[in-house]
């Protein structure tokens, strides 16, 4: 569902963390903003509902502009993730172009992730998105702490979907680059099938991802 005007050629890309509530959504996004320069990225911005908030920023505030003269902005949300909030979750997830589902890897919380996963599925469809086609990627975060579930139980769950699954601790960095970036390379596969943004404007994938993360010790891939 991705904003696209072709008479001024703008595009502008969304992607959205989702998942239940202290799974550690607003710190995956705190810790990608942290990562990336400073003049490469617009300042947090926070839509505060009772009991939680919303939180986004321009990864790409000034565009990123392809050889065509396409200038393309990339917005970075998470959802709140308490119950109560569910038609704000809707609002953002309307327009997604891709999705970063993250888990909490407790055992304890294993019911939660199902059920958020479930409610992800249904806001998708309720907004006119198809989980099965949309750009995905599950984080199972807090990998740091103790009684989390066994690694190979997740994959026993998940391999076989062929979503992509990563292991992390969002709090002390880990993983939060690796999934961010598969994210937005599923996505510009995604957008480059339908518009051609290789073809038709001469962005090739590896530019776009090393735009999105500048610095070098930090860069997709």
């Amino acid at each position: 569902m991705i904003e696209y005007d072709e008479a001024q050629k703008k595009m502008v890309l969304k992607l959205v963390y989702y998942g239940p509530a202290l799974s550690g959504k607003t710190t995956n996004l705190l810790q990608l903003h942290d990562i990336l320069e400073q003049k490469g990225r617009g300042d947090l911005m926070v839509l505060d509902t009772k009991d939680d908030r919303t939180i986004f920023f321009d990864l790409l505030p000034f565009f990123l502009v392809a050889p065509s003269g396409l200038k393309i902005k990339v917005k970075v949300y998470t959802v709140p993730g308490q119950v109560k909030h569910d038609a704000t979750r809707k609002a953002v997830l309307q327009r997604a172009d891709g999705v970063a589902f993250i888990a909490d890897s407790r055992a304890c919380e294993t019911m939660n992730n199902s059920n958020s996963f479930e409610n992800l599925e249904k806001n998708l469809a309720f907004v006119g998105l198809d989980i099965e086609k949309i750009p995905l990627i599950i984080q199972y975060n807090k990998r740091d702490l103790p009684d989390i579930v066994p690694e190979a139980d997740i994959r026993r769950v998940w391999d076989a979907t062929g979503i992509p699954v990563f292991l992390g601790s969002a709090i002390k960095g880990s993983g939060v680059i690796e999934a961010f970036c598969r994210l937005a390379e599923l996505t510009y596969g995604h957008i480059d099938a339908r518009w051609g943004l290789e073809k038709n404007h001469g962005l090739d994938r590896a530019t776009f991802l090393r735009q999105l993360v500048r610095p070098e010790s930090r860069s997709c891939g």
